[in-house]
């Protein structure tokens, strides 16, 4: 990170820090217009961002250096761009035959399990076998699912009602199973390697909910969803679809695993989903970085995360549909990009991607926003919210609109108390940075052109980071010590273990 570009970076964050007062600059109309760009679905101001022109066009000079479009070409094309795991990461050209303008390359292996996903699905809907589906999966096989069904509710009809269970605590499944009758409920299990514990903890009990039913065989009540197809047929799966294994798990609801969405939304609805997000890929390919929003997300997370030593973002969607999008972000980002190697092996040498959390406007208003305003520590906040809503209550999406851009327009502004009010306590600094992404209306095109930019900025902000955004070995050593103290919880055996291990476990173990 030794470069002339990163120590002009420093220098410029550290004025910023000090003089850029986003007030003042927002004084002239020109910042809004030069610091906001329009792409496909979304409108993306940056211009509460806590940056300038300079600093962009300096970031502009970092991106190319650190070689992103050449990252992004390799990207498009299905080269290895995951080199620990010696993979192409494909999700993008699992959307590319649903681009009307074409432009990087379709994977016959991707699509052709898309298709029979997206077959299946309308199959199970014309049949009308099954009334209720339970999605067994976690991590991405949940988190994709569950925020796409909650986004795209209205366009929920026709089909199976669908019920996600992702945790391994059991009132998870125990709660989804209450009311379902075995001979109408159909269960996915999505796990890419097969291996997945949680999953298979809950598919295990799955199995023995339904084989409890008279006159029912289990594998016609399941689907596996996973690139290990073979062994899911090995332990009596006959139904099955495939997952690359160049799609990662957050990247992977534009797949197989979005089995549950195409049974709720019908093959239809799913591919204007994927079409959507064809139109953002075609922009991030297409559009010069200086107009280009997943490189402008991108960058600022670079901006924020590295020079000015921010501890993370804050995700505020103003539309109940996205209320899961915190959480679907916090797997994108903090798995992608929270690491501290290089994908060459070496330390990064500087701050990384930070924490990602949030809950819809406006109830977060009435939770953090206070600290948002006045507390010690100064945060970026995302805001994203829909011009259109999908009811006809009176007076319930001008206010939530003007809610969402009041607490934009507060961060910035802050105000200073008078004479007549408590001194200090009223007081609020402002200067505190945000960006604003607003939609249209919340339909599956804009979702996906969505959920496609914040995919690209991940990319983006971890190639300027030198970060393989594409692995994520940080998760497995808990998963290894978990199966050894599963056993040592059946035989008490405490040797070997530190003394605060060693005495939870005594604690926890059942009589």
């Amino acid at each position: 990170m030794d470069t002339p570009i990163w120590r002009a970076l420093a220098s410029k964050a550290a004025a910023c820090r000090q003089t850029l007062n986003l007030s003042e600059a927002l004084s002239s109309p020109d910042r809004f217009e030069n610091l906001s760009l329009h792409a496909p679905h979304v409108l993306l101001d940056c211009s509460k961002s806590l940056w300038d022109e300079a600093v962009l066009q300096d970031l502009l000079q970092l991106a190319r250096q650190a070689g992103v479009e050449q990252r992004r070409d390799a990207l498009y094309a299905g080269t290895v761009v995951n080199e620990t795991e010696q993979r192409p990461a494909l999700h993008v050209r699992l959307r590319a035959p649903f681009s009307a303008q074409g432009g990087f390359q379709n994977d016959e292996e991707c699509h052709a399990g898309l298709s029979a996903m997206l077959t299946m699905a309308q199959q199970v809907r014309e049949q009308a076998r099954f009334t209720d589906v339970v999605h067994i999966g976690i991590g991405g096989s949940g988190l994709g699912p569950e925020l796409v069904l909650q986004a795209l509710h209205p366009w929920c009809l026709g089909g199976p009602r669908v019920h996600v269970v992702s945790n391994m605590d059991g009132h998870d499944l125990h709660q989804a199973l209450q009311g379902l009758e075995p001979a109408r409920t159909l269960f996915i299990v999505a796990s890419k390697s097969w291996s997945t514990a949680e999953t298979q903890r809950n598919m295990a009990s799955a199995q023995v909910w339904v084989s409890a039913a008279a006159g029912l065989h289990w594998p016609d009540h399941f689907v596996a969803v996973s690139s290990r197809e073979d062994i899911a047929r090995q332990n009596g799966f006959t139904q099955t679809l495939h997952i690359p294994e160049g799609i990662g798990g957050r990247f992977s609801i534009w797949s197989a695993v979005g089995l549950p969405v195409a049974l709720a939304v019908g093959a239809e609805v799913f591919e204007r989903l994927l079409a959507g997000a064809a139109q953002m890929d075609i922009h991030f390919a297409q559009q010069p970085l200086e107009r280009n929003a997943p490189v402008w997300l991108g960058l600022l997370d670079v901006w924020y995360g590295s020079f000015l030593e921010m501890p993370g973002r804050c995700v505020a969607p103003y539309h109940h549909g996205l209320r899961r999008l915190p959480a679907y972000l916090q797997q994108l980002e903090m798995e992608s990009n929270g690491k501290q190697v290089m994908a060459n092996g070496k330390p990064v040498g500087c701050l990384t991607t930070g924490m990602v959390w949030g809950e819809p406007g406006s109830n977060g208003q009435h939770a953090f926003f206070q600290w948002l305003h006045q507390g010690t520590q100064r945060i970026p906040v995302e805001f994203i919210a829909a011009r259109e809503a999908d009811h006809d209550l009176p007076e319930h999406q001008e206010a939530l609109l003007a809610n969402a851009l009041a607490q934009a327009q507060a961060l910035m502004q802050g105000s200073k108390a008078g004479p007549e009010q408590l001194l200090g306590h009223q007081d609020f600094p402002g200067n505190r940075p945000s960006t604003f992404m607003l939609l249209d209306a919340l339909t599956p095109e804009s979702l996906g052109a969505l959920l496609a930019l914040q995919e690209h900025r991940v990319f983006v902000a971890g190639t300027v980071w030198g970060i393989n955004s594409f692995d994520q070995w940080g998760v497995e050593l808990g998963k290894t010590l978990a199966k050894d103290l599963r056993k040592r919880l059946d035989s008490g055996d405490v040797s070997g273990l530190d003394a605060s291990t060693a005495g939870l476990l005594a604690c926890c173990a059942l009589a």
